[in-house]
C-alpha cells in the first residue's frame, strides 16, 4: 500500500486531512463528443444538485447569535475572560494568548477567544467615547 492510499483512508476518518472543493488543475473544457483529441469525452449536462444539510455546518443563525448575546449580558464573563481583557487593556497580548491557551486548551481556540476579547474592549471604548460626545 503506497503513501497517498493510507492518506485517503485517513482522509476518511479525519475530515481535515481531506481535500477542499478547489482543484489545482487547469479549468476543464467543454467536451468535443469524439472520443480522441484534447477535449475527447462523451458530452453531459452537469445535474443542479439540491444543497446539502452539511453544507449548512458551521453557519450560526440569528437565533443561536441572539441567545449567545443574551446569556453574555446575563452572565457576564468568566474569570479567565477578564484576566484577558485585563492583560489586553496593558498590552499584554502575548501573555494573553498563553492564559487563553491554557485554559482552552488549543492554540486556535485561544487566538479566537484573545480576538473575540480585543474585539469586546474595542466596543466598550468606541461605547465610551459615544457617552463622552453626548
Amino acid at each position: 500500500m503506497d503513501a497517498s492510499a493510507r492518506r485517503g483512508f485517513a482522509a476518511l476518518a479525519n475530515p481535515s486531512l481531506r481535500r477542499s472543493g478547489r482543484s489545482s488543475m487547469a479549468p476543464a473544457h467543454p467536451k468535443s463528443g469524439l472520443f480522441v483529441g484534447i477535449n475527447k469525452g462523451h458530452v453531459v449536462t452537469k445535474r443542479e444538485l439540491p444543497p446539502r444539510p452539511s453544507d449548512r455546518k458551521g453557519k450560526s443563525t440569528k437565533r443561536v447569535n441572539f441567545v449567545r448575546s443574551l446569556i453574555r449580558e446575563v452572565a457576564g464573563f468568566a474569570p479567565y475572560e477578564k484576566r484577558i481583557t485585563e492583560l489586553l487593556k496593558v498590552g499584554k497580548d502575548k501573555r494573553a494568548l498563553k492564559v487563553a491557551k491554557r485554559k482552552l486548551g488549543t492554540h486556535k481556540r485561544a487566538k479566537k477567544k484573545r480576538e473575540e476579547m480585543a474585539g469586546v474592549i474595542r466596543k466598550m471604548r468606541s461605547a465610551g467615547v459615544s457617552d463622552k460626545k453626548k
